[in-house]
């Protein structure tokens, strides 16, 4: 099977007058979007669930650097599942793949972050 995607990139900006004045901020979509987002996934619910805790630990824990939490998420994914994951952490890219089937997850957390794992052999 081969996915064709894209995620979004938010910029960060200041608060105009019309936010100060009533408390709201634009950006609080990064606040209220701290929990996982799953776009698509043909993973198996238990699989699924494994992985999607995997990479909200690995991105809480390495928050400054996604390059650390793909390296953490793709060593755990080998270690439970088997060899050969790949995984992209990261805002505003795309991406098309051959993946195994129901070896697949895409997903957002912290509203910005898209985290794309799958298993190729």
């Amino acid at each position: 099977a081969v996915v064709s995607t894209q995620s979004g990139h938010y910029g960060r900006g200041a608060m105009t007058e019309d936010e100060k004045k009533d408390g709201t901020d634009k950006n609080d979509h990064r606040r209220l979007h701290s929990f996982p987002l799953i776009r698509h996934s043909d993973m198996a619910e238990e699989m699924r669930t494994e992985a999607m805790e995997l990479c909200v630990t690995a991105c809480e824990k390495f928050s400054t650097s996604n390059e650390a939490a793909s390296k953490m998420i793709k060593e755990n994914m080998d270690k439970k599942f088997g060899s050969s994951w790949h995984v992209v952490v990261g805002e505003g890219f795309g991406f098309e793949i051959t993946y195994e089937t129901k070896n697949l997850l895409y997903m957002f957390f912290g509203g910005s972050v898209a985290i794309a794992v799958w298993k190729c052999s």
